[in-house]
């Protein structure tokens, strides 16, 4: 037969075991205490009632009387026997100095020496004490009878030990039956307390609530997503490293309020809210997250699961396939036009017209090369200048002229390593997509670009890109909307892409690198102004310095 290992009692059963036991130790415990206490408390009453009724009777005159006289037994035996009744005692004991009984309970034993100590009452003392006489073990007083100060008889009153243990076994009875309710009582109380406690510990015992607490903590440091709980009331109730480092916390963040953390207000309205969110995008000051919340709930509300993932690099690289799809569109489009223009060419030296044919390609390609010229004269820097060809042509395609324009200058390696290219495309890049569904349906569709260093005297270089269209322009009141994630004046893209990022993508990275962002507009139109900070070498002194005509003071429109 195979060995069948118990398995281990829960942590619930092991808490109501041991409360049990204990429960049953105090009260026996207490039981045995109070029969002891009340045992001894029992011959305590037992000897100072006995010790009352010989008093009384050695006191009474009649008792004097009737030991002066020749026959003392009849009187005093009648006498005795309705004391002991009376009195509640088990024997009233009438004797002369020496002992000798003129009264008993039992009629044969008077005239017998008394079964005990005399000799303090026959020195004038009464006392008391336990001892076995003819009625068995009794708890008895014995008192002097006194005549002028002369001892002339001895009078003992006492109860029988059997008498006060029945009375203790009756005490003990009641105080176990009490007990034993208290122990019923208690064994409900502690069933109930851990039933309770089974449901919240899913019936696992301490080991194996140690090893969730091992995976637990494992799973969180290995999971490189952040997570946060929240509490009932909003406070962090844990957070583990990604966390942390997505949001940018400290380590003493535990218990403080959301509200406190310092997050920007969207993405704390997410945490705050009640109702569950799925894959929203935050912004953060360097992050772009990806923001799922969970209310957890077992008939009230007990908090907040929250969990973050970092979409930074992701959201750049769908920026730049954003535009990559722009410039195969656009590559397309002029694909097209430029089989129409070899057509045109192909027709026309067929038809014996060579002169024209040649006339007619020289000048589409002088007019390609005039736009590209235009483009680097005014941006050497590689990047910039391609995506600058690019929107160029992509602007076409919406029927929007994009100028850029040949009074700033920014040459080939000017840039610091400090300014990614990706940044780069992404300011100007969604500045001038912005510009081009803003200019979309003018009159006069255009956007201007401007690109260039700008030195002063007394600050540091910057490198500022300038996009204005001839759009409708922006309502001041709305400024700051604009940049806030998810605000858009536009329709939700085809596809199901959610609008306006593009803006706070643009000055989360101008932020990111110490920049400014400012947008004015007037009645030609909106114009944006990103100004990044350049480091001192970067930029030559002197009169050669690299510095564009629409610096402050000048107009790239």
């Amino acid at each position: 037969m195979p060995l069948t290992v118990p398995r281990p009692r829960s942590l619930a059963g092991q808490l109501f075991a041991v409360q049990a036991v204990l429960l049953a130790v105090v009260v026996a415990g207490y039981a045995l205490f109070a029969h002891l206490h009340d045992q001894g408390q029992a011959e305590a009453a037992a000897g100072r009632q006995a010790r009352a009724v010989a008093s009384a009777v050695a006191d009474s005159p009649s008792v004097l009387e009737a030991i002066r006289t020749d026959d003392p037994t009849a009187r005093l035996q009648p006498y005795a026997l309705r004391v002991t009744r009376d009195t509640g005692v088990d024997f009233v004991t009438v004797m002369d100095p020496d002992g000798i009984r003129w009264t008993h309970p039992d009629p044969g034993q008077i005239g017998r020496p008394f079964r005990g100590h005399t000799a303090p009452a026959r020195d004038g003392r009464a006392f008391t004490e336990t001892y076995t006489g003819t009625l068995g073990p009794s708890v008895r007083a014995v008192v002097p009878v006194e005549d002028d100060g002369r001892v002339v008889g001895l009078v003992s009153a006492g109860i029988r030990v059997e008498e006060i243990s029945r009375l203790a076994r009756a005490e003990l009875t009641t105080l176990l039956q009490v007990a034993g309710a208290a122990l019923l009582l208690g064994a409900v109380g502690t069933h109930v307390v851990n039933s309770r406690l089974r449901r919240h510990t899913h019936g696992m015992n301490a080991d194996q609530l140690s090893r969730m607490h091992d995976y637990h903590q494992a799973a969180l440091h290995a999971v490189r997503e952040g997570l946060l709980m929240l509490d009932g009331r909003y406070r962090v109730a844990l957070v583990n490293d990604g966390g942390r480092e997505l949001l940018g916390l400290h380590a003493d963040t535990v218990g403080a309020p959301v509200a406190e953390l310092g997050l920007p207000a969207p993405l704390t309205d997410a945490l705050l809210s009640p109702e569950p969110r799925t894959d929203e995008v935050h912004l953060t000051a360097d992050r772009v997250l990806v923001v799922n919340t969970s209310p957890v709930s077992g008939g009230e509300r007990r908090g907040t699961v929250v969990t973050l993932r970092d979409v930074t690099e992701l959201q750049s690289l769908m920026g730049e396939l954003d535009s990559e799809r722009g410039f195969v569109q656009a590559l397309r489009s002029q694909a097209h036009e430029a089989a129409n223009r070899l057509h045109t060419v192909v027709s026309l030296i067929e038809l014996g017209r060579p002169r024209e044919a040649v006339e007619f390609a020289t000048a589409e390609l002088e007019l390609a090369q005039a736009l590209t010229d235009q483009v680097v004269a005014a941006v050497g820097e590689p990047v910039l200048a391609a995506l600058l060809l690019g929107k160029t042509a992509q602007a076409n395609e919406h029927g929007v002229e994009l100028v850029v324009s040949p009074r700033g200058r920014l040459d080939d390696g000017l840039l610091p390593r400090t300014l990614p290219p990706r940044d780069l495309v992404t300011v100007l890049g969604n500045l001038i997509d912005n510009a081009v569904d803003a200019a979309r349906g003018a009159s006069d569709p255009r956007v201007t670009v401007a690109a260039y260093t700008d030195t002063t005297p007394n600050g540091p270089a910057e490198l500022v890109l300038r996009v204005s269209d001839t759009g409708p322009g922006v309502d001041p009141a709305r400024t700051e909307l604009l940049f806030r994630r998810g605000f858009s004046t536009k329709p939700s893209a085809p596809g199901g892409r959610g609008r306006g990022l593009g803006l706070a993508l643009v000055r989360q990275a101008v932020r990111r690198h110490g920049g400014s962002l400012t947008v004015t507009s007037s009645d030609d139109g909106a114009h944006f102004e990103a100004r990044l900070p350049l480091p001192a070498p970067e930029v030559p002194d002197g009169p050669d310095a690299p510095r564009g005509l629409d610096a402050p003071g000048g107009s790239a429109g």
